[in-house]
């Protein structure tokens, strides 16, 4: 795992974007999955220059979900798909029957980890995986305790998760469980990137940098991957 601080967040953002953009250059159709978090909004906007500027196209990308929250019913509005939707999706020229994503209020679960199997058989494995941690460690929704040798699969969701899911609804949800792509996937890709930033994630990121790898931190598991980045700003490298 290589680790890199920035000045700031949006630093951290252009650079994450400029390496994602030289991954797309080399492999036009290549293989990515982004998450739905606020450190990711960043790195959307300045992929979505590259992209009005004709830098970098997305025509030819496949582009797998990384994990979505289960029955949440009708706040399926703002879920993980619909968050890339709102900050990526809609300002870039992907193709739709390159997309894979798993559609969290299917009354088959198992289906849909099957799909995204499939998938990513076909067009992988992964060359770029774009991460955020959760405060409990989780990538994706690999929540502590989450087995390394996993592919798609269903979760319950960890105490912490339900919580601090709530930020990105507009109204209280409840979430108890969901789907994700499992950690054998994150490290099978070829690039993985994980991105860290403000002093909330500055604990996340002292765990991370001092922890053995362990399911009990999910995050840790990137220490062990051949071709990982641990990307910060300042204040999430305040303990560092």
């Amino acid at each position: 795992m290589k680790q890199i601080i920035y000045n700031d967040y949006d630093e951290l953002s252009e650079r994450t974007a400029e390496m994602i953009a030289s991954i797309i250059s080399e492999k036009p159709d290549a293989l990515l999955c982004f998450p739905a978090g606020e450190t990711s909004v960043g790195t959307f906007e300045h992929l979505i220059e590259l992209n009005k500027k004709a830098k970098i196209s997305f025509k030819k990308c496949k582009i797998v979900g990384l994990d979505e929250w289960a029955n949440i019913g009708e706040m399926k509005s703002e879920n993980c798909f619909s968050f890339l939707k709102k900050h990526l999706f809609d300002h870039i020229d992907y193709s739709d029957e390159n997309l894979c994503f798993f559609d969290g209020e299917s009354p088959d679960l198992k289906y849909e980890c099957i799909k995204s199997d499939i998938f990513i058989k076909k067009y992988g494995p992964i060359d770029m995986i774009l991460l955020g941690a959760g405060m409990n460690g989780h990538l994706g929704l690999n929540e502590p305790g989450t087995a390394f040798d996993l592919y798609s699969h269903i979760v319950n969701l960890d105490d912490t998760t339900k919580t601090v899911g709530q930020k990105y609804f507009s109204g209280k949800v409840n979430l108890t469980s969901g789907v994700t792509l499992g950690l054998k996937y994150i490290m099978e890709a070829k690039t993985v990137i994980l991105q860290l930033n403000g002093t909330r994630k500055a604990e996340v990121a002292k765990r991370l940098i001092e922890t053995q790898v362990s399911p009990a931190f999910p995050a840790s598991a990137i220490k062990s991957h051949l071709n990982s980045f641990l990307l910060l700003d300042r204040d999430a490298a305040k303990y560092l």
